[in-house]
């Protein structure tokens, strides 16, 4: 059998580090950074006598994601111990939910090539993050940072529905989104506030088994997740086809040689013996409450969508791009705030901002500049001081220097020539040694015009106004 007679199954438990001041059981600060050891006390670094206390803007923000997400939220919902040795974790154990979470049966929708396809989701809960191990790299040891240890997390489980590393892509792209919009993180995956362990397992086309998954732990990149489930399924199918056996277990990812290798057996749910935390009180949630958040949620992705359709006139491709980030959404409208131009905003985002940040393989939230500065050049564009193609390079220097559009052209001496003589004079000399060029025009081949130009555009290094050479060479060819 060839791998096309297989199908991947893939799960995702996607962890989201919340945007609260303080930490889920304690008073310590959650920002990211410090010096090791600094936003940690005696809670959090587990000491005798010491009693947590529930942060309420936990469950606040827990609820507004499951809200966002189609979840039916649990009134009566309580944390647990989940025992199972982290050496990060002082207590050796770790708080969380297992049998009442917070937020049940939801789903997100994601954009396939077969169309839209709903994701869902088994549930989201509430839990501590772990402590971060450092490794010295002379063998002195291994030294403990608790820094983040503390810092309030949700896990939001999804059922085993994505069937394609593109698709898992999508939906943590998705979620992600999400979690934005309604600002209960940051989800910056270089700093760890979004991370996935992902789950992969194949069987044979039409099955209706599940095969034997593994688990990879603590990704936090689209790029590694996407490559890992690539290798993951292909060495299943491999395994398989030579007659052996897949084991469940757990799995490190390299980055460098692109494989996954062994970490441990992989844990079930009764391997962790949950039990309730009998320091903490139960989580009883009132109609009231739930509706107020619900009531307060801010505009999600598909609300703005449908409004740039019908308020910007944007083409479903284009909406569907601005929307697929918060920072690009929100980039879009300060820029039409000054531009009142969406169409020219949303394709310079959708091709040559989208393009660097893939070149540079970085995310929206680092573009360096803001949606003031992208107005800025759409309006340059617009009165004709630039061209779109000086334009490209003005959004190149903006993310290598961000400043003003118009200060960026005035020291590059990139203002656009619109002078009727100086653009005479380039159009004869053009035309002066085409001459095969022009008798393809007069042939009524029309890509002779368009080479001209490009010509001219070259000649000028793009600040040409191309509008006014496009005309002037027309003339010029039917005398």
């Amino acid at each position: 059998m060839s791998k096309e007679d297989y199908e991947i199954v893939i799960g995702l438990e996607v962890h989201c580090e919340l945007s609260t001041k303080t930490k889920i059981f304690c008073s310590c600060p959650t920002e990211f950074g410090g010096e090791p050891n600094t936003h940690c006390c005696p809670i959090c670094m587990a000491m005798p006598g010491t009693l947590p206390v529930l942060n309420e803007k936990v469950v606040e923000y827990a609820v507004k994601a499951g809200l966002a997400t189609n979840c039916t939220i649990s009134q009566n919902s309580k944390n647990d111990r989940k025992n199972y040795f982290y050496p990060d974790l002082p207590k050796a154990y770790q708080i969380s939910q297992y049998d009442m979470p917070l937020c049940e049966h939801g789903y997100v929708t994601i954009e396939t090539e077969d169309g839209e396809k709903k994701i869902r989701l088994l549930r989201i809960h509430i839990e501590e993050d772990a402590g971060k191990l450092n490794h010295d790299d002379y063998g002195r040891g291994t030294f403990v940072d608790l820094n983040r240890a503390g810092v309030p997390l949700i896990e939001c489980v999804s059922e085993p529905d994505l069937r394609s590393p593109q698709e898992a892509e999508a939906y943590l792209r998705k979620l992600k989104s999400i979690f934005e919009y309604i600002e209960v993180s940051d989800c910056k995956m270089q700093e760890g506030s979004l991370r996935a362990d992902v789950n992969v397992s194949v069987r044979k086309k039409g099955s209706n088994e599940f095969g034997t998954r593994t688990e990879c732990k603590n990704m936090n990149s689209f790029r590694s997740i996407v490559r890992e489930i690539e290798y993951e399924a292909n060495r299943q199918i491999e395994v398989l086809e030579n007659g052996g056996v897949v084991e469940q277990e757990t799995l490190r990812w390299d980055d460098v040689s692109g494989r996954t290798f062994p970490m441990r057996d992989k844990e079930d749910a009764q391997d962790y013996r949950y039990f309730p935390d009998p320091d903490l009180v139960a989580i009883k949630l009132s109609d009231e409450y739930i509706e107020n958040i619900r009531q307060n949620l801010p505009e999600l992705p598909e609300s703005r969508k449908k409004r740039y359709l019908e308020e910007y006139l944007l083409i479903p491709k284009a909406a569907n791009f601005v929307t697929s980030s918060k920072y690009y959404s929100d980039m879009f409208e300060e820029a039409i705030k000054i531009c009142n131009n969406p169409k020219t905003a949303s394709n310079l985002m959708m091709s040559e901002i989208a393009r660097i940040l893939n070149e540079k393989e970085e995310e929206p939230e680092n573009i360096p500049f803001t949606g003031k500065e992208l107005g800025e050049l759409v309006q340059l564009i617009d009165k004709g001081t630039i061209s779109s193609s000086i334009a490209k390079k003005v959004l190149e220097e903006l993310f290598v220097n961000p400043k003003a559009p118009s200060e960026i052209i005035e020291e590059k001496g990139w203002v656009q020539i619109s002078d009727e003589g100086a653009i005479k004079e380039v159009v004869m000399k053009i035309l002066e040694v085409n001459p095969q060029s022009i008798a393809d025009f007069k042939a009524g081949k029309d890509k002779a015009l368009g080479f001209l130009v490009g010509q001219a555009m070259k000649e000028t290094k793009g600040k040409a106004n191309p509008q006014m050479l496009n005309k002037m060479f027309i003339e010029e060819l039917k005398k």
